[in-house]
């Protein structure tokens, strides 16, 4: 990082990981204290004693963090200060003069590294397949607490929070009129960047809409039922069975909604790190557990574990983990329509933990734009389908473009 007197200038940033540091992982996980397989044929306790054994081995015998660090490297880092805080970012911008201006933010157990396959595509269409008139700048934040970003010393940052930093973010770049797009924490941040409505921002894209109807929200957040004067279609009954399963099936988020400090183990663990974040949801892990045990998938296995050794090697775990307790104080729904206005469009996958039927988003967003259900890809939609994925934003953005 480059000296400056002025902490809140764009100043370029690099980061260099020593040997010594994926010398110390590899002992470390060479040294895993191992408990007893599962009792059960199925995920119902877990992250299975299998996959994870599979993922320990190649992790520490075949493994090699300096591929993804050179893919990394070839991009253009940054970091600004913002309300007090270092922000990390990645700042890419097309050849295209014309291009859209687009904020991407990643979510949990995610990092910047969730973008690296669409980057190029989004920036450069006319080398992948595209028009240039469909190109994109590309600024990819690291979320704060994530990543190569400073970890908050005080309480506060939650999404609301953030969304005020990233439209900082783009005036302080010069974007005057530009996008947003996010998943999981980014279709969070960026939906409430849509009701904040900063200068330049014209309209966002998520892949996981933030749609359901505050009466529903509040009966599943509740586990009650569907008030009776709710009027449900069978695609609206479906989502509210998918939302219920969902809520059942993250001991994650409640236990980093309430405790995030008590996980301090994560950083001193580098397997029970992984056991951990492979846990997220229940398809996503079938998938993980999968391409572990040698079936092609959306993500390889050096995907899985570049992103997990990154949580590593920035030891941001905790500091990661207190999004979901500085979310729950705010009183902030995961998934219950926020209200935004601006223009929306949203991408509908297969095997996310909810699908949002397009009446929910034609309410939740008055503005919509683009509505289709993509036929592959789940929760984590441009690190798993990035071609789909980049076909979406293409399309669902192309009437933002004056």
């Amino acid at each position: 990082m480059s000296d400056t007197s002025d902490p809140t200038a764009v100043r370029p940033f690099t980061f260099d990981i020593p040997d010594s540091e994926l010398d110390g992982l590899r002992d470390r996980i060479l040294a895993t204290r191992w408990p007893e397989e599962e009792t059960v044929k199925d995920q119902s306790q877990g992250t299975p004693f299998a996959t994870l054994r599979a993922l320990a081995q190649y992790w520490a015998s075949e493994y090699d963090w300096r591929k993804v660090e050179a893919k990394l490297k070839a991009l253009p880092h940054f970091v600004t200060e913002i309300d007090g805080l270092d922000i990390h970012f990645i700042h890419v911008r097309s050849k295209h003069e014309d291009a859209l201006p687009l904020l991407v933010t990643h979510g949990w157990p995610g990092s910047v590294i969730e973008q690296l396959k669409i980057i190029e595509p989004l920036a450069d269409p006319t080398a992948h397949g595209g028009d240039a008139s469909d190109a994109f700048h590309l600024v990819v934040p690291s979320m704060p607490g994530y990543g190569f970003s400073g970890k908050p010393s005080e309480p506060g940052w939650n999404p609301e929070r953030m969304a005020r930093a990233w439209g900082e973010l783009m005036k302080r770049l010069g974007y005057t009129r530009y996008a947003a797009q996010g998943g999981d924490w980014g279709a969070i941040v960026t939906d409430i960047m849509g009701v904040q409505e900063p200068e330049g921002l014209i309209g966002i894209h998520t892949n996981m809409a933030n749609a359901v109807p505050p009466a529903v929200m509040a009966a599943i957040e509740g586990g009650d039922p569907v008030p009776d004067d709710v009027s449900l279609s069978p695609e609206e009954n479906e989502a509210v069975e998918q939302l219920r399963s969902a809520y059942a099936d993250v001991p994650y988020a409640y236990q980093m909604g309430t405790a995030p400090q008590t996980l301090a183990g994560l950083v001193d663990s580098p397997v029970g790190l992984a056991a951990f974040m492979l846990d997220h949801d229940w398809q996503s892990l079938e998938m993980i557990s999968r391409s572990f045990a040698g079936e092609p998938e959306g993500l390889t296995r050096d995907d899985v574990l570049d992103n997990i050794t990154l949580f590593w090697l920035t030891k941001s775990a905790v500091s990661a983990a207190r999004l979901y307790w500085e979310t729950a104080q705010a009183g902030i729904s995961f998934f219950g329509a926020k209200g935004v206005r601006l223009p929306v469009a949203a991408s509908v996958f297969p095997t996310e933990m909810y699908r949002p039927p397009k009446s929910w988003a034609e309410k939740a967003y008055p503005n919509l734009i683009h509505y289709n259900r993509v036929p592959e890809g789940g929760h984590f939609a441009a690190w798993e389908q990035p071609g789909y994925f980049v076909d979406e934003v293409r399309t669902g953005l192309r009437p933002l473009r004056g």
